[in-house]
């Protein structure tokens, strides 16, 4: 195990996020909340202090392999959130310590989950910070660190797999270095469309930026009570298209940017995505016609409610908990499927479903004719044996912590929807989920125990689960 190279990154990690609390801190500036720039202030001065501390001295050795990699994105995540956590207690926005974490896992894991009853008493420059936290979580604080930094040469293709969503990472260009830049590059690209579009809808630029900032990571966090629904349905209208954006595969984005968009048509992850979207848009706006007072009012919520779900990202424009049970079964089965592998979403993923469904196909085909040879296919390529390994492992490991957590957080006594949703939420990353957490609800209610346990499985869920279970494994600190 290479410690020297884990204690330069972390070092890293630490400043990176110091030095994104300049953002907020003008915020401060410029909305004149004093207590709130002495208090970035000091979180700053802690965090780059604690980054050199860490970083100043560089590592001989830059060789990092599959260990370090899993072990560094881990713990960079763990600290990130720690030190995020400190504005809001410092500030007394969020006194306890735990619930502050639980805020700021929720905003860097891009769940979007909030303990909050009244986020519109926050001073702005901790709205923005809040907002913000997603933004950087979305695409991940290590692919940044590799398209900066030459952190470990070309071994720092570990960091990006790690840190990455899906079965399967690979590269958009030879150099895993060029295609960390290309993805940063698509990132803020489409953020900036986003924000001109919001901006030329009549928000301001501070609602603009935040709505921009939980819209690209799909993390949800609304900087109003009613989240997203005082606004017009030209801007409900425009989120629920940028959600669906980010939750699209960002190699699909350089396959159209390398002018090769019949690739993309080729994607069976892609077509599913889109077929999933549209086909639940159909069913939910059949079954709420009626709820509202036109049938464009009722597509617009059904189209912004299902984007908002299957791309986890949690903003809403209706109390969807009224809707009829069988809507509201929809979305909680988008909740689990989630956005596609290579997006800012989360959920099991969308590819990771198909090639499940195409195993099922497969035994009851060799059921029939046990003496056929047969192949799963992912966009005319045979799956791999130890993809569809990765992909079985992960979904035991998912319902092992899925069932545990919801185990857990029932001496809570809450009733069994609010729990398996609430569970359902944080281990996708989604945010609302029904019951007590439901749009017009949060997680404040929940004990400090599982708060905890919650933000565990947000962490869980938005690395993947491995990451952060391995550091508890003894068999990784062996030599």
């Amino acid at each position: 195990m290479n410690y020297k190279i884990i204690r330069h990154i972390l070092g890293w990690v630490l400043r990176i996020e110091g030095i994104t609390m300049l953002l907020p801190l003008l915020c401060a500036f410029i909305y004149k909340e004093y207590n709130c720039i002495s208090t970035f202030i000091i979180c700053i001065i802690i965090c780059i202090g604690a980054g050199v501390a860490l970083s100043i001295k560089r590592p001989k050795k830059h060789s990092m392999y599959a260990r370090e990699g899993f072990v560094t994105v881990g713990l960079s995540w763990i600290l990130l959130s720690l030190f995020g956590a400190l504005p809001f207690t410092v500030s007394g926005s969020i006194p306890h310590y735990v619930d502050a974490i639980f805020e700021t896992v929720s905003g860097f894991s891009t769940t979007g989950a909030s303990i909050l009853t009244d986020v519109e008493a926050l001073p702005k420059s901790m709205i923005f910070w809040r907002s913000l936290t997603h933004w950087i979580g979305g695409m991940g604080v290590l692919v940044f660190l590799v398209a900066l930094l030459p952190l470990s040469g070309s071994n720092n293709m570990y960091l990006i797999r790690a840190e990455s969503p899906g079965p399967t990472v690979g590269k958009l260009v030879p150099k895993i270095k060029t295609t960390a830049k290309i993805l940063y590059l698509i990132y803020i690209a489409l953020t900036l469309i986003q924000i001109v579009l919001l901006l030329a809808g009549g928000m301001s630029w501070f609602d603009a930026l935040t709505h921009a900032f939980g819209t690209a990571g799909t993390g949800g966090f609304g900087i109003k009570n009613s989240s997203v629904a005082d606004y017009s349905p030209y801007l409900q209208n425009v989120i629920t298209i940028f959600m669906i954006i980010f939750g699209v595969d960002f190699s699909m984005y350089h396959l159209l940017l390398m002018k090769k968009p019949k690739l993309i048509l080729k994607s069976d992850e892609f077509k599913g995505y889109i077929g999933i979207i549209t086909a639940s848009i159909i069913l939910i706006s059949i079954n709420c016609n009626g709820m509202y007072d036109s049938v464009a009012t009722t597509v617009r919520h059904a189209a912004f409610q299902v984007g908002s779900v299957i791309t986890t990202t949690g903003f809403s424009t209706t109390d969807f908990d009224k809707w009829p049970e069988f809507s509201k079964t929809i979305l909680v089965i988008l909740m689990f499927i989630g956005a596609c592998a290579g997006s800012t979403g989360g959920g099991i993923k969308v590819s990771r479903v198909i090639v499940l469904l195409k195993s099922i196909v497969k035994e009851i085909r060799i059921c029939a004719h046990p003496k056929n040879t047969l192949k799963i296919t992912m966009n005319g390529r045979v799956v791999e044996h130890e993809t569809m390994r990765a992909i079985n492992v992960f979904i035991m490991a998912y319902v092992s912590i899925f069932t545990l957590s919801l185990f857990l957080i029932s001496i809570d006594n809450f009733d069994f929807t609010t729990n398996f949703t609430a569970v359902a939420a944080a281990i996708n990353n989604i945010g609302p989920g029904l019951g007590k957490v439901g749009p017009t609800g949060n997680f404040s209610e929940y004990s400090f125990l599982s708060k905890i346990i919650l933000t565990f499985d947000m962490l869980v869920g938005r690395l993947e689960i491995f990451p952060l279970l391995i550091i508890f494994s003894p068999y990784t600190w062996k030599k």
